[in-house]
């Protein structure tokens, strides 16, 4: 079965189509097999939160991107896919109506979600990486970041935040919104909870991983995020390119975003965060494979 899923975010567009292999022996969760990849930067965001509607420039990039797409999902004959836009399309005051003219040109669907159906869409793959411990999941995307608490393996508590590295870059991020991410995090935390560790995921919680150079563990400490931030505001944003080798869409994004990574660990009291390199997509594809796979009592994100 080939599946394929579209993240369409605020700082990139996002499609992967994988085929499923049986399951490894002693495993339920499924393998999936990347076959196709492609990461376009196409900054949605920089429109959206700045003027608050998405481009005539951008609107007809957007198009000829899906085209591709579309293609792609005929080349390799996918099953089924999944399309979602996340903070930049739900804020546009265009984003439905292009959403729907993408539908009726080219025949391909996009759902406009919101941050908790963002959030439940991880949540199945950040599962497998949870004990009995308490785990803080900071999700920064470019236009909002989503939290999600667990402890003994369960969720308790979730809140998205109108925070993002593009908001953050572009400096609307406000104050308030800061200050309300801070006090949901110093409430939502118990003492009896014990110690926190973070969970990050993200494309540039990614890279700073890559940057460290840790050749073994999906682990950081908050020290060595720190380090790494550092290390990148040393260089200008011509020389993480050219030196660091940073995509152009990555290297002003990435000071922003660990600044939340590292202010919400600091309000957490974390001392460390792992990064198992899932995210939106992966979370598509999983629900995607248990639609298809086992349909009854699945939850409809397409509602």
């Amino acid at each position: 079965m080939k599946l394929a899923a579209i993240d369409i975010g605020s700082n990139a567009i996002r499609l992967q189509v994988t085929t499923t292999l049986p399951s490894k022996k002693g495993e339920k969760k499924p393998v999936f097999k990347k076959l196709e990849y492609v990461r376009f930067p196409l900054r949605l965001g920089h429109d959206v939160f700045t003027i608050n509607e998405i481009s005539e420039k951008n609107r007809i990039k957007f198009k000829k991107l899906m085209r591709a797409f579309r293609l792609l999902l005929d080349l390799y004959e996918v099953d089924d896919y999944f399309a979602c836009a996340t903070s930049a399309m739900r804020e546009a005051k265009n984003g439905r109506v292009l959403a729907n003219e993408v539908y009726s040109e080219i025949g391909l669907k996009i759902n406009i979600i919101d941050g908790d159906r963002e959030a439940l869409l991880i949540n199945d793959v950040i599962n497998a990486y949870l004990d009995e411990k308490t785990y803080l999941h900071i999700d920064v995307g470019g236009g909002s970041t989503e939290l999600n608490l667990y402890t003994k393996g369960e969720k308790i508590s979730a809140k998205s935040f109108k925070i993002g590295s593009v908001r953050r870059l572009e400096h609307l991020d406000s104050p308030e919104i800061w200050e309300e991410m801070r006090a949901w995090v110093k409430e939502s935390i118990k003492k009896s909870y014990g110690e926190v560790t973070a969970i990050g995921t993200g494309g540039n919680i990614n890279k700073i991983y890559d940057l460290s150079h840790k050749k073994s563990g999906k682990t950081l400490s908050l020290k060595k995020v720190k380090e790494i931030q550092g290390m990148l505001k040393s260089y200008t944003n011509t020389e993480r390119i050219s030196i660091l080798q940073l995509n152009p869409d990555r290297a002003d994004v990435i000071i922003p975003a660990s600044d939340i990574y590292i202010s919400v660990m600091e309000w957490a009291k974390s001392d460390a965060i792992m990064i198992p390199d899932v995210g939106l997509k992966d979370g598509i594809l999983l629900h995607l494979y248990k639609k298809n796979t086992n349909p009854i009592n699945i939850s409809d994100v397409n509602q």
